[in-house]
């Protein structure tokens, strides 16, 4: 019996490779599982296509991702925070501050995503990383400057 594995099966096979196995193994156990499909030629199509679509998505995504990279590294927000009276902030600057001047000039960026590195405790000019995922890294610089 021929079968097309969906899931990584040890010691058989990795996802979307075709292997020949045993009627009752196959039957009973990969297929009443979930790990695999018997391999017909109409699944064996559909397989492929749904990869060739997860992968024109993904391709889509990283478009988009570098976009949004080269966005981020083309602007240079400027946070405005209190000054004690020594001139130094009231507070330190956070990634939450970060991406709320962030979405003041129009770009979402999730505060989790952004690396600060170390505490911004005075003002002055600084950069950030920004992991948009896929791999992809953006460098952000701002400004932090007292009111």
């Amino acid at each position: 019996m021929k079968v097309l594995l969906i899931k990584d099966v040890k010691n058989l096979g990795k996802a979307g490779e075709v292997k020949e196995v045993k009627d009752g193994y196959g039957r009973n156990f990969l297929v009443g599982r979930g790990f695999a499909k018997v391999a017909t030629d109409e699944v064996i199509k559909e397989w492929e296509a749904e990869q060739k679509r997860k992968a024109e998505e993904e391709a889509k995504e990283i478009a988009r991702l570098e976009a949004l990279k080269e966005k981020l590294e083309s602007v240079k927000p400027v946070i405005r925070k209190k000054l004690g009276a020594n001139g130094s902030l009231f507070g330190a600057i956070t990634n939450h501050d970060v991406a709320e001047a962030l979405k003041e000039l129009g770009i979402e960026v999730d505060k989790k995503h952004i690396h600060l590195g170390h505490a911004i405790k005075a003002t002055g000019e600084y950069e950030a990383d920004v992991k948009l995922g896929h791999g992809i890294h953006a460098k952000l610089h701002f400004e932090v400057v007292g009111e």
